[in-house]
């Protein structure tokens, strides 16, 4: 099967959940099939790393993304635009020929779309069965209970228009995956009877490389993996710091927390200052360094999807102390393979258990473990996506066989 893909980010390093996520589809599907690559980079197109990436698909193209902040007449336009400001600040005609271009020449089964931000490109290829992945909205849309006054409003007037772009989008899809049952839940009760078919695609990991690792705890060490750059990671560290991070402090007067990722001057002046607390900026492989703590939090607030940081600590035997939302989506049971916490005391706690009970930590994490190699391993989880596009792009390739023949 002939698969022309488009993507929000170029997959290659993937040193981020949205670049795991698509490196990991990109491996599992080049296995089966013949695929075609057009994806915007996070920099110069010029600068792209494409090592992996010449090896899984036949041709591939990256694309710089037009990017700028929104004005207030980008904001005011979206009164009576059925886009969002977000979407056509973006939008390039350059990356929209090229999707027509590819399409005309390879004649793709069926075209994927990673991520919403590339949905409309998609919709410019005719007579060919369109799937979303990965839609995610539960962020956009739930933004404003987090918000006051001005910003209230205006994040529930973005929320609105989102609902309404997304009813009228994706009846032109053969079908959509989400990560979870509450994001599929949140897309019908958008789209009501016109939803198309819809598939939980969760997120994943690779298990056996995780494995090669082990677990290797330096003692009263914490650690957070995430770029401060997302609004949800700076929230859940800054809720940290403030409210959960003294109450540890005062139990473990040597306890370290590290944050992992790219952080920006301004985001760490704009957090407290604390003791014990480290910022290790971007990290190769960030597997080796989670590996070497005694316990991940993920005091996360807000923000949808699920999180490939707990699946990547649970792969790695590092017990895991979240909040209820941080796991949400996952299958796995508090006390059992992780430790969910609501408010700082309760988050303190959990995690002061951990710390003093190393045995106990072990057993968590590896219970953990082994949960995430039986329901979130790629090998796992790829498949369900294999059968999805050959199911939808079934009827065409019939077609196409029969003309041949």
């Amino acid at each position: 099967m002939r698969i022309l893909i488009l993507s929000t980010w170029w997959p290659e390093p993937d040193d981020n959940g949205s670049r795991l996520r698509a490196m990991a589809i990109l491996r599992g599907l080049a296995a089966r099939h013949e695929l075609h690559l057009l994806a915007f980079s996070q920099g110069p197109a010029t600068e792209v790393q494409a090592t992996e990436i010449s090896q899984l698909c036949r041709t591939w193209q990256a694309f710089e993304r037009p990017d700028r902040p929104l004005t207030l007449s980008d904001r005011l336009g979206s009164l009576t635009s059925p886009k969002p400001a977000s979407v056509r600040v973006r939008w390039s005609n350059t990356f929209a020929e090229a999707v027509v271009r590819a399409a005309a020449r390879w004649k793709p089964d069926v075209v994927l779309a990673m991520q919403i931000d590339v949905a409309t490109y998609a919709c410019l290829v005719r007579h060919v069965p369109l799937v979303l992945e990965e839609l995610e909205l539960a962020s956009i849309l739930e933004d404003y209970r987090r918000q006051s006054g001005l910003r209230r409003l205006r994040s529930l007037l973005t929320a609105t228009q989102h609902r309404r772009f997304v009813s009228t989008l994706l009846p032109a899809f053969a079908a959509v995956t989400t990560v979870s049952e509450q994001e599929a839940k949140l897309i019908r009760q958008i789209t009501g009877p016109q939803t198309p078919r819809l598939a939980v695609i969760p997120n994943g990991v690779d298990s056996a490389a995780c494995a090669a690792f082990g677990y290797r705890p330096e003692a009263d060490t914490l650690i957070y993996p995430g770029a401060l750059s997302y609004s949800a990671n700076f929230d859940a560290v800054d809720y940290f710091l403030r409210q959960i991070w003294p109450l540890i402090r005062a139990r473990h007067p040597q306890a370290r927390f590290r944050i992992t990722g790219r952080v920006t001057d301004e985001q760490r002046a704009a957090l407290p200052i604390a003791p014990g607390v480290e910022f290790t900026g971007y990290v190769n492989d960030i597997r080796d360094v989670i590996a070497r703590h005694a316990v991940e939090v993920v005091p996360i607030r807000e923000g949808g999807g699920t999180r490939l940081k707990i699946l990547e600590a649970l792969a790695l035997g590092v017990p895991v102390v979240s909040t209820s939302k941080g796991a949400e989506g996952l299958e796995l049971a508090d006390g059992k393979h992780l430790l969910l916490a609501d408010t700082p005391m309760d988050f303190a706690r959990a995690t002061s258990r951990l710390l003093i009970d190393p045995p106990l930590a072990r057993r968590l994490g590896e219970a953990g473990r082994q949960a995430v190699a039986a329901r979130y391993d790629w090998r796992v989880i790829i498949p369900r996506l294999n059968d999805l596009l050959e199911e939808v792009a079934q009827p065409r390739k019939l077609r196409y066989d029969m003309a041949r023949a």
